[in-house]
């Protein structure tokens, strides 16, 4: 669809587009919410067979998704013309926007979905004030020239929420590269546009997070590709819980002997329950009791329990093939880490930080776009060689990090203070602090301080006076 053509026009594509994809991305919301297809079951299935299929679900995807985003933060953005200690426009917009916590959710529905979006427009009641808002691909259609390249789209369709009846009309927004038209979807009578404005952003201000992408512009969350092995699982499980609730004790069993049935106890005739069938006594099978017949040719048998041990290395088989293909520490969903060292613990993890490493450099890309929108919305001139920067969180031994970092010091002669961004857990405020505690214990800097100001008096009184040359 060109962008020369009509807001309505849009709206209506952009509307169909969502529908259309909307089966797939509400499949992958549910799995992770835990509401998972139900394992099979005969078709004469009792209520008690299908109790023990809701129970089977054990949701592992959560962790396949909050995994990786637990180790991504951004934690500052470096750019040419700020100087030290002072906050660009861009970081400031970041930091207004409460955006420390608020990149969470837009990485984990990159993850979670394949992409995710976030939206950079003007305030209305300040227009250099730059508002960033993360929006679900659930809400938002995106079109691309090159959707495998390009970082702004052409044009964007987001909806507020999808209707729940058919007719029912919903309230939505197609973003261009000038104008955020109003529209309203779903109705009878087609797409209405009811309202427009210029948000002067210079082009369509909507930035994709896709971590999983191809050259065809195809997307790919962690959670798809695992439910099939999620399904696995839970089918393990289940046959687990059946096996467990009717197989898991030994079962006594009596042959060669009548049957014995409950009399009236005045007339001593048999009775019989609703359906006219004899109402039997029940054998009692107790510890403290013994087992009598009265036949000589009854005989007494047991039948031993269904050996679980089977079903539980099948469930942990599946946990460690969901942890093999998603590139997430089979300790992180089994629990077995047992005194693991701090190189055994990088190892175990050295799959995820390359995923982890590979997302953060293409979230990161956008990141920077939105920063770059953050300083066209405040009046400044955008930097395209800004750089974000991640917050170091790899498992690594602190005195092993720091005693590496020393030696960089002492035997390769790089700065100290070069390296302070690398000792794990520091922030640009952590930064900025130390700097400022470095300059007030310089020693040199206060003696050529106090220099200074004892000259300074003397050059005052008499500016004048040439100095006075002597020779040898």
């Amino acid at each position: 669809m060109a962008v020369d053509a009509t807001p309505g026009d849009l709206a209506d594509l952009g509307f169909r587009r969502l529908q259309e994809d909307l089966t797939r991305l509400d499949r992958i919301d549910r799995y992770v919410r835990g509401e998972h297809d139900d394992p099979y079951t005969p078709q004469s299935a009792s209520d008690e067979y299908k109790l023990l299929a809701k129970r089977s679900v054990s949701n592992w995807l959560p962790l396949l998704v909050k995994t990786p985003s637990q180790a991504m933060s951004v934690s500052g953005y470096r750019r040419e013309g700020t100087g030290a200690g002072q906050p660009s426009a861009e970081w400031s917009a970041w930091q207004d926007n409460r955006m420390d916590a608020r990149q969470n959710p837009v990485h984990r529905a990159a993850l979670m979905y394949g992409q995710s979006f976030v939206s950079v427009l003007r305030d209305p009641a300040d227009p250099s004030r730059p508002i960033i808002r993360g929006i679900s691909p659930r809400k938002l259609y995106a079109s691309y020239e090159d959707p495998a390249a390009d970082m702004f789209p052409l044009w964007v369709f987001q909806i507020e929420a999808l209707p729940e009846k058919e007719g029912a009309e919903a309230q939505g927004w197609v973003y261009d590269d000038t104008y955020v038209y109003d529209v309203m979807v779903g109705g009878k009578d087609g797409p209405r546009v009811v309202g427009s404005r210029a948000h002067n952003m210079g082009r369509c201000p909507v930035v994709r997070f896709a971590p999983d992408i191809d050259l065809e512009g195809r997307v790919r969350g962690v959670v798809e590709p695992m439910i099939p092995i999620q399904d696995r699982i839970n089918q393990t499980v289940f046959d687990l819980l059946v096996a467990q609730t009717f197989g898991s004790f030994k079962v006594r069993t009596i042959s060669g002997m009548a049957p014995e049935f409950k009399r009236d106890p005045e007339t001593g005739e048999i009775l019989y329950d609703a359906n006219g069938r004899p109402q039997p006594i029940p054998i009692r099978f107790e510890a403290s009791r013994a087992l009598v017949a009265p036949d000589a040719d009854t005989k007494f048998g047991q039948l031993d329990e269904t050996p679980l041990g089977g079903f539980i290395e099948a469930i942990e088989a599946g946990v460690k093939t969901l942890a093999a293909v998603s590139q997430t520490p089979p300790h992180y969903l089994l629990g077995s880490v047992v005194n693991l060292s701090a190189e055994a613990l990088a190892a175990a993890e050295s799959a995820l930080s390359r995923a982890v490493d590979e997302y953060e450099h293409a979230l990161g890309e956008s990141w920077e776009a939105t920063l770059f929108l953050c300083a066209h919305a405040a009046g400044v001139e955008p930097d395209p060689t800004a750089q974000v920067l991640w917050a170091d969180k790899e498992s690594r031994s602190l005195s092993q990090t720091v005693d590496a970092l020393g030696k960089a010091v002492q035997m390769l002669q790089v700065p100290a203070r070069a390296l302070w961004s690398r000792i794990p857990g520091t922030t640009s405020t952590d930064l900025e602090e130390w700097r400022q505690i470095a300059e007030e214990d310089d020693a040199g800097a206060r003696m050529a301080e106090r220099m200074a100001s004892a000259l300074l008096p003397q050059a005052q009184s008499d500016p004048e006076e040439e100095p006075e040359v002597t020779s040898a």
